[in-house]
């Protein structure tokens, strides 16, 4: 089983997270990748004006967790657009990871992840699970544990 991290991070908290999963999901003996999507100029833009200087290509993995920040209380427009524009996935297991400043994921993290569920499944995809870490909690490394364990679980529960 190959697994996809398909990541945007602005800051590097996602893509922290996100490497932390690979770490597990290799020690589990999984084949596990990081792709970055890249932006180039401004990554706030609306979704309709981002432009890629990388853009990964989610066909080659079993699964793929896709990751990605929250942006003024949604899904941040390069995972927006990215998830627009990507050609069908069906039959693929998918999973979100969501990072997000605020403390609770009802100011924004759990909106992102309804996004993301939509827009995977409108391509085909069978969303498995999701995560959220909360960037400004006091037990954040608790709350990474968690998800990475969840998001880990899932991956490893498919042959």
């Amino acid at each position: 089983m190959k697994i996809g991290l398909i990541v945007y991070s602005r800051t590097g908290n996602t893509l922290s997270v996100a490497t932390r999963l690979r770490d597990v999901l290799r020690e589990a003996g999984r084949v596990a990748e990081i792709e970055r999507i890249e932006v180039m100029g401004d990554p706030t833009q609306t979704p309709g004006e981002v432009e890629f200087s990388a853009l990964p290509d989610p066909s080659p993995y079993d699964m793929i967790v896709f990751g990605s920040p929250v942006q003024g209380f949604s899904l941040c427009p390069v995972m927006v657009r990215y998830l627009d524009q990507m050609a069908p996935i069906a039959g693929k297991r998918v999973a979100l990871l969501v990072t997000e400043a605020f403390p609770y994921p009802w100011l924004g993290g759990n909106r992102a992840v309804r996004q993301m569920t939509r827009m995977c499944e409108e391509k085909g995809a069978a969303v498995c699970g999701s995560g959220i870490v909360n960037w400004m909690k006091k037990r954040r490394e608790e709350q990474i544990s968690r998800v990475v364990d969840r998001l880990s679980e899932l991956a490893c529960t498919i042959s």
